[in-house]
């Protein structure tokens, strides 16, 4: 069956007018009506990292702007502390790692939050303040755990360590206050809860990471935080190299109308989404990986029930609803499935994937009640005060 509902954690479905907005006809990237896009762009990427500082457009995955974090505040041989706990936290620590830096790794249980009394313990043994940075992935979407990086960010006390938090499934998804919560770097992409196609990372810059800069002597080239920031800073708005246009039409888009419906209820939504896909996913019988009090606004980790095997599940899901949800990650791979729920998902795909799961779970050996997932849900949604879309 062709594909009716994406829910993976990115890319994400697009609304219409973002749609429609990646086929307009492209334009002199350096032209005065270009630069008036990217400085919409810029200050709509303000408000969702709510900073005052700056936002410097990358044209690449969110990867790729979390190797910029690296390269333009560290040096090789720099003491780093990496905290993971998932797939994503680990790749964050292995960028570090390839530039030459010495990774210190905290790592937990996939399915758990890191400590922030652990970030506090280990800060405070660190009495020559050789640690330079900080790691963190704000929302690991290989396990659906949320991570407080505004209590890692405090437990630094008075350390001097950068924190560089990859925010890419987070930002918009859910709270992150950058500026008043000390956050150095953030690094989020397009393809997320910007409900755009994937192409651009956007990397909040602050002070004390700018102060960095100065100092690190990675090595880079095409992401080089000084010379994108020297760009948009020319009198004509610009990147130092060709952009995803397309994307940038795109975010431009996508960006007004989460300005428009308002940043708290545009998380409020994700927040909204999340409650009734695990309500459902419980209604069915299963169980999540991670726990509720830390258990993400942007995609909800489900334990493949025992005797299942989840490559008929997804493939069935796929095959015959339409719906493509995404499998497990590393040592997860097999043990879980993953429903996205970030960007432009609807409550129409929300109870669209539960009541596919009604219907191919026991076809491959789970006894469902019928109705129950998607009724489970259904009531969250109807006791909830509207969110606007």
């Amino acid at each position: 069956m062709e594909q009716k509902y994406l829910l993976i954690p990115g890319p994400t479905p697009l609304p219409p007018e973002v749609l429609e907005a990646t086929g307009q006809q492209m334009i002199n990237h350096r032209s005065p009506s270009f630069a008036g896009i990217l400085r919409r762009v810029i200050e709509g990427a303000r408000e969702v990292f709510q900073t005052n500082h700056d936002v410097l457009p990358l044209t690449s995955s969110g990867t790729g702007g979390l190797e910029a974090a690296v390269v333009n505040t560290l040096s090789p041989g720099d003491v780093v502390l990496s905290l993971s706990c998932g797939f994503f936290g680990d790749r964050f620590a292995d960028i570090a790692e390839a530039y030459g830096a010495r990774v210190e790794r905290i790592t937990v249980e996939w399915g758990k939050p890191i400590p922030p009394e652990v970030v506090a313990d280990r800060l405070r043994r660190d009495r020559k303040g050789e640690i330079k940075a900080i790691l963190v992935t704000h929302n690991d979407t290989s396990t659906g755990v949320t991570n407080d990086v505004r209590a890692i960010s405090e437990a630094r006390e008075n350390h001097p360590a950068l924190l560089l938090v990859d925010g890419v499934s987070a930002v918009g998804a859910m709270d992150c206050q950058t500026d008043a919560w000390g956050l150095d770097v953030v690094v989020t992409a397009s393809q997320k809860a910007l409900m755009s196609p994937p192409g651009i990372a956007l990397v909040a810059v602050g002070p004390r990471a700018w102060e960095a800069v100065q100092h690190a002597r990675m090595p880079r080239y095409y992401f080089d935080f000084h010379e994108a920031k020297r760009y948009l800073e020319r009198p004509v708005m610009q990147t130092p190299f060709t952009p995803a246009i397309s994307v940038v039409y795109a975010l431009d888009v996508a960006l007004a109308r989460i300005r428009q419906v308002g940043l708290a209820n545009w998380i409020a939504r994700h927040a909204l989404m999340a409650r009734a896909t695990r309500a459902g996913v419980r209604g069915l019988g299963l169980s999540l990986l991670a726990e509720e009090p830390y258990a993400s606004n942007a995609v909800t980790a489900v334990r493949v029930p025992e005797g299942v095997d989840v490559r008929r599940l997804i493939a069935r899901l796929k095959e015959e609803h339409g719906v493509v949800v995404a499998g497990g990650q590393g040592p997860l791979e097999g043990k879980i499935f993953r429903i996205g729920h970030l960007g432009y998902v609807e409550q129409q795909d929300i109870l669209a994937v539960l009541a596919a799961l009604e219907e191919v779970l026991p076809e491959l050996g789970f006894p469902v009640e019928r109705g129950m997932g998607v009724k489970a849900a259904e009531k969250v949604f109807a006791t909830t005060v509207e969110v606007p879309q």
